[in-house]
């Protein structure tokens, strides 16, 4: 009985196996992808924050792949959407969203990346305006990506949006298959949302409920930006944690069928 057994347990693992064979190509297609990104000379000033936002991991995590279609949310200094642009390249294309409310607190960067997305060298990138409770894109993408701005969503100066509608529409702007991906700063576990308008944070549970809640399915999580030093009690641009916050990372997937 036990060579039958040892042969029905290696014809199991032989689609495993095949299945990691055919997964390190790809895997190493897109680490030479993020790299030659991340080496962009117009990065030069970008490349000081690298190590701190674990950029290549965060790339890596998203799936990022030449050709894509990203959609980003509130794209601040443009930093992760420099990145986007090189990785999709030519063939793809970046759309970054600043919602109105949003931008009347920021109209310094608003104006800063108005110029910078209308550089030939990111002739990938559109910028897109509109209200925050009314998230659209052009054409369906593969991924949506938001870093540290989950939470300003559910704050009064954002309406406060409609979580369960807007998680739809994220939804209805991805390609089946596609990934919705959350960065944002830990707030203590069963606070909810007590903290996202003063300290900035917001409980990884709410973010998980509610994105599940749209339809999506849980697919992991990355602590490449983990810090167990953070006491959370803290506003996140107190000088004593800020760039050093404990941030979640999230990825959710919309079912193929």
């Amino acid at each position: 009985m036990r060579p039958a057994i040892l042969a029905v347990l290696l014809a199991a693992s032989l689609p495993v196996v095949a299945l990691a064979q055919t997964a390190k190509p790809h895997q190493a297609a897109v680490s030479a992808a993020v790299q030659k990104a991340l080496a962009d000379p117009v990065r030069q000033t970008d490349r000081a924050e690298d190590a701190r936002r674990k950029v290549a991991q965060v790339m890596a995590f998203a799936e990022v792949k030449p050709g894509q279609k990203v959609l980003e949310l509130v794209p601040g200094s443009g930093y992760w959407t420099r990145v986007f642009s090189a990785v999709v390249g030519p063939q793809g294309h970046v759309y970054t969203v600043w919602p109105g409310e949003m931008a009347k607190y920021a109209s310094k960067s608003l104006a800063q990346w108005q110029k910078l997305a209308a550089t030939p060298h990111y002739a990938n990138v559109t910028l897109l305006q509109q209200p925050a409770a009314l998230l659209s894109a052009p054409e369906p993408v593969d991924l949506v990506f938001t870093a540290q701005n989950y939470h300003d969503y559910h704050d009064p100066f954002m309406g406060p949006v409609d979580m369960a509608g807007f998680d739809k529409q994220v939804y209805d702007a991805l390609k089946p298959g596609g990934l919705f991906v959350v960065i944002d700063h830990v707030a203590p576990a069963g606070s909810g949302l007590a903290d996202t308008d003063t300290l900035h944070r917001i409980d990884p549970a709410v973010v998980k409920r509610e994105v599940e809640a749209a339809g999506f399915v849980f697919d992991g999580e990355s602590d490449a930006l983990r810090n167990p030093a953070d006491p959370l009690d803290i506003k996140v641009f107190d000088k004593s944690i800020r760039g050093h916050t404990d941030q979640f990372i999230y990825r959710f997937r919309k079912p193929a069928k």
